[in-house]
């Protein structure tokens, strides 16, 4: 029986960032009796940005996680990132792996995974990489299927950008999840509110926002104590917090697959609406990068209206828009726009005797 397969009700997988102690995951596996939580997530070896961070417990941790499947009867799922790591995992008995999107980013990494994997039939979890690239994600999923991974689920996690969001940890870029799920239907397909927020007052409404979106579960991170949490403190959320988050949620399975048309609209909308909300994002940064701009030319004695650069700007984007398939008028038009938009800003930029000294 496939462990990730479609149906109404949600997947729920949550549990700690990473293992810290026995004690900690046996609060965690106690409050996660009385909820419906399929699979109990656990980070094991962690992939830190800098060294010197808490890197995980190791083989430790693997043992703990065994007690506490054997105990509370649940599966387990942990993250691989190494041909050991999946070493282990089998005689530690984990039921589920993923790998994570500094691992997906990297082909050939995610190739000796697969070759590690080779006629060993467990769940493979697979998060997108953290380079907004539909490519590279299937990519990934596609390698582990040609070694005979057949039951998998791709993981919404976020994408990393340069540009500091006040709002996501890792920009959701939904257009990157609902590719996917056009390309591959079939596909299990899970959002990870917990990185793609970075907060864990914002998880709850991430989270039915994946729910209205058609996806088919959650992957959570849950602590104990939050605040005391050895890595990634601010995106955790208590199990009581959690219990409540699976409450409110209006579950309304819009899924594409469904008979239902006036369903199917509703999704769509919901889609297009998500998108607007990236256009929107993606006009505010840009203003954004203006404003910075015109802090600059100031400086240099430059007119904020430079026709040059303007002529190759409607150059290069009608272009593109071309060959994407669109109207290039259209474009053209939204571009005359946001650039109205942002010379008038630099203009009043000019005018404020501050300005160059912020």
């Amino acid at each position: 029986m496939s462990f990730f397969s479609k149906s109404s009700a949600p997947i729920y997988i949550a549990g700690p960032c990473s293992v810290e102690s026995k004690e900690q995951l046996h609060q965690i596996a106690r409050a996660f009796q009385s909820m419906p939580i399929q699979l109990f997530r656990a980070g094991v070896w962690k992939p830190r940005t800098r060294p010197g961070s808490f890197e995980g417990m190791g083989e430790q941790a693997l043992a703990w996680l065994l007690e506490i499947k054997n105990e509370f009867n649940i599966p387990i799922a942990i993250e691989v990132a190494e041909p050991a790591h999946i070493e282990l995992a089998l005689r530690y008995q984990v039921d589920v792996l993923w790998l994570g999107a500094r691992t997906v980013v990297n082909p050939f990494q995610v190739q000796r995974l697969a070759d590690s994997l080779q006629g060993v039939h467990l769940p493979v979890m697979i998060k997108n990489p953290v380079t907004p690239d539909v490519d590279l994600w299937i990519g990934a999923i596609e390698r582990m299927e040609k070694v005979g991974i057949t039951d998998i689920a791709a993981i919404h996690r976020g994408f990393s950008t340069y540009a500091k969001s006040t709002t996501y940890r890792n920009e959701p870029n939904w257009i990157i999840p609902i590719e996917l799920k056009r390309r591959r239907p079939e596909l299990i397909l899970i959002n990870d509110p917990s990185h793609i927020t970075g907060q864990s007052a914002h998880v709850a409404a991430m989270s039915q926002r994946a729910m209205d979106m058609g996806f088919d579960g959650l992957m959570i991170e849950t602590h104990p104590q939050p605040s005391k949490a050895l890595s990634d403190a601010a995106q955790q959320i208590t199990p009581e917090a959690l219990w409540q988050l699976i409450q409110g949620l209006n579950i309304r399975t819009p899924h594409l697959e469904t008979s239902n048309q006036l369903a199917q609209l509703d999704f769509y909308r919901q889609l297009m609406d998500s998108v607007d909300d990236e256009i929107i994002a993606l006009i505010a940064r840009r203003m954004e990068l203006s404003n910075q701009l015109g802090v600059l030319k100031k400086e240099m004695n430059l007119s904020a209206y430079q026709p040059e650069r303007w002529r190759e700007i409607i150059a290069s984007k009608t272009h593109t828009a071309a060959l994407k398939g669109l109207d290039p008028q259209l474009i053209k038009q939204v571009f005359e726009q946001i650039h109205d938009a942002s010379i008038n800003h630099q203009l009043g930029l000019f005018l404020d005797p501050t300005t160059s000294e912020k």
